[in-house]
């Protein structure tokens, strides 16, 4: 939920991408530079590796962002939010490709289902898509959904360590904002100071969902069983729909929300595994 308002925060705020990113990460890097100092006290400091690695990471998530809150604009919050978890689908074809890692059958299941709502979501098809360019917003949201895939393989090469998960975050974090803050300048897009009450709901956003939201799935993942995590992890972008309806009043056309539906279907074929669930649920009652 934390993540899930992240969009509703952006879209309140009414700055520009830039701004936004730059100054989420500023927001959200206090709690995690505080939780990644309690990690070093206790652990030690992170291997160099690691560090360079998070800060490399920190690029992609710059990437990731920056598109993430453009889509927004041309699409809306939820549209854009359900865009952006595509990185399910990217993730395991970006790691074959890179890393030899051959991905799951499940994956190629759940694609045409993807593939077939990311066209719907476009307003290719269909009439009164919502949206100022629901086209350019699907594009935006697929590079949103790479940058992502980027963070995370180079973020979970850097660091095996399930005991600090907020240390290579927050280097990520800063590694961002320094980004955000470049790229906004060199544009003419970077609002040094916004004005209020912009600054509160940028606030919300770096503590809700960049630091609160992201540390907690970190811990999370590992301490959870695949299948209750990916379930779990669904109803996001479901939740950012349905309160950008709420909140801001945004209305996706029938033919985008089937495109929502096939989207969310063709991750959840991709990421839940029903064949182990379905072994559980024998053993269970024999």
């Amino acid at each position: 939920m934390c993540i899930a308002f992240s969009g509703i925060f952006y879209r309140e705020a009414q700055v520009t991408p830039e701004t936004a990113t730059a100054f989420r990460c500023l927001y959200g890097l206090p709690i995690l530079a505080l939780v990644g100092w309690l990690e070093h006290r206790r652990y030690g400091p992170l291997p160099s590796r690691a560090v360079w690695l998070a800060i490399i990471a920190g690029l992609f998530f710059a990437g990731d962002l920056l598109s993430w809150h453009h889509a927004v604009d041309q699409v809306g919050a939820g549209l854009a939010t359900v865009l952006g978890n595509l990185q399910v689908i990217v993730v395991a074809f970006v790691a074959w490709l890179v890393f030899g890692e051959r991905p799951p059958r499940t994956v190629l299941y759940g694609l045409p289902f993807v593939l077939a709502g990311v066209v719907l979501i476009s307003g290719v098809v269909g009439q009164d898509a919502y949206g100022v360019n629901p086209g350019l917003g699907v594009v935006l949201g697929i590079i949103t959904a790479l940058s992502y895939a980027g963070y995370l393989l180079i973020i979970r090469r850097g660091s095996n360590d399930l005991r600090r998960p907020a240390g290579p975050v927050a280097i990520s974090t800063a590694a961002t904002a320094v980004v955000a803050l470049v790229f906004g300048l060199a544009i003419g897009r970077l609002d040094p100071v916004p004005s209020w009450p912009s600054h509160g709901w940028l606030a919300l956003v770096g503590i809700t969902s960049q630091s609160i939201g992201y540390l907690i799935i970190s811990i999370s993942l590992p301490r959870l069983p695949a299948a209750l995590t990916s379930i779990i992890l669904l109803t996001q972008p479901v939740a950012t729909v349905f309160l950008a309806r709420v909140l801001l009043d945004e209305r996706p056309s029938i033919d985008q929300l089937l495109g929502v539906a096939l989207v969310i279907a063709g991750i959840a074929v991709a990421t839940v595994p029903v064949g182990r669930l379905r072994d559980r649920a024998k053993a269970a009652l024999a």
